[in-house]
């Protein structure tokens, strides 16, 4: 069997990325083989292709997260039949593809109330999220929270949840337009970090206390006022690097407020499957119950896939950026 598929053979632009037709071979013990019908896109994708991680032996097909249904079963898979419709998320990549085999126990049930193309925008945001708020830190009643990039899609996520648990949510922002979203997603004050200095804003509209934790997904350009603005016993958790990797520091500098700071890695949270489907069953109840809503979701054609890094990396996608194989 043969399908389509991007493979990355040199990191670069998004022009490095090329359609090319691969073998698919047939599942074997403990594997399925699922026809995919919608592809997440992810700017760790864009990372892996511009060379920013190098976690992808080259050459190699990129990508991290899709749904589609179950074609072929192999031997000693149980839980799992022909014509499910199932999702994952893995760092092991290969997503980019119009088929693939995959371990059956990376395989997430997809409940019949989302769409595959909706459910592709999700998974890799949504279980980010409820790894952020339910286990690096129990968001609490009454804490006070900072969210970077409040706008964006793990974002947005984050001030949704967050606000609902009963955290009193900050968020920073690129413009006011991006203000208007995170604040229709529950951000109760925003900060435009491009107008204003973002910590000695948060230390004001906090009164001086600082607040129980920030959600850091930047980076270098953050960590300093992300450390500045932590009251007593406040957790850093920087879970990306948008403006590069932050430099190494002197650890005794947590030490002044009883700080602590994590870099949590969503595929390590991923590895146990009971843990993975504990928090999948979690993310889909948030959106069942209206606390979670799923965003704007634009497709393009598997073969559009670096069009589709194009968007993201423009900041012209206002939403979720999904695959769609032929067929799918």
């Amino acid at each position: 069997m043969t399908t389509q598929a991007i493979v990355l053979r040199a990191h670069g632009d998004a022009d490095k990325l090329a359609a090319e037709t691969i073998d698919v071979p047939h599942a074997g013990p403990g594997e399925i083989r699922i026809r995919q019908t919608a592809i997440g896109v992810n700017f760790h994708d864009v990372y892996v292709r511009n060379g920013s991680y190098r976690t992808l032996p080259l050459p190699g097909i990129p990508g991290i997260e899709a749904v589609g249904v179950i074609e072929e079963v192999g031997a000693g898979v149980v839980g799992h039949a022909v014509g499910d419709r199932v999702g994952y998320v893995t760092g092991t990549y290969g997503a980019y593809a119009g088929m693939r085999v995959l371990p059956a126990d990376l395989a997430i049930p997809i409940p019949a109330t989302f769409d595959d193309r909706q459910a592709a925008s999700l998974l890799l945001k949504g279980m980010t999220a409820q790894m952020l708020l339910r286990q690096v830190h129990r968001v609490q009643p009454g804490e006070t929270i900072l969210v970077h990039a409040a706008a964006g899609g793990v974002g947005r996520l984050l001030c949704q949840w967050a606000s609902r648990l009963g955290a009193t949510v900050i968020g920073t922002v690129g413009s006011e337009q991006k203000a208007r979203i995170a604040q229709a997603a529950g951000c109760h004050h925003t900060v435009l970090y491009r107008e204003t200095d973002f910590a000695p804003a948060v230390m004001e509209l906090t009164a001086g206390a600082g607040v129980d934790v920030v959600y850091d997904s930047v980076g270098k350009d953050t960590f300093d006022g992300s450390l500045a603005v932590l009251g007593p016993l406040g957790h850093l958790v920087n879970f990306g690097q948008a403006s590069g990797p932050v430099p190494p520091f002197e650890v005794s500098r947590l030490a002044a407020r009883s700080n602590s700071l994590t870099r949590p890695i969503i595929f390590h949270y991923l590895a146990d499957p009971a843990r993975r489907n504990a928090m999948a069953a979690d993310l889909f109840t948030a959106l069942e119950a209206g606390i979670l809503s799923a965003p704007d979701c634009e497709t393009l054609p598997l073969s559009h896939a670096a069009d589709a890094h194009r968007r993201l990396e423009s900041r012209l996608a206002g939403g979720a950026v999904v695959l769609v194989p032929e067929g799918g």
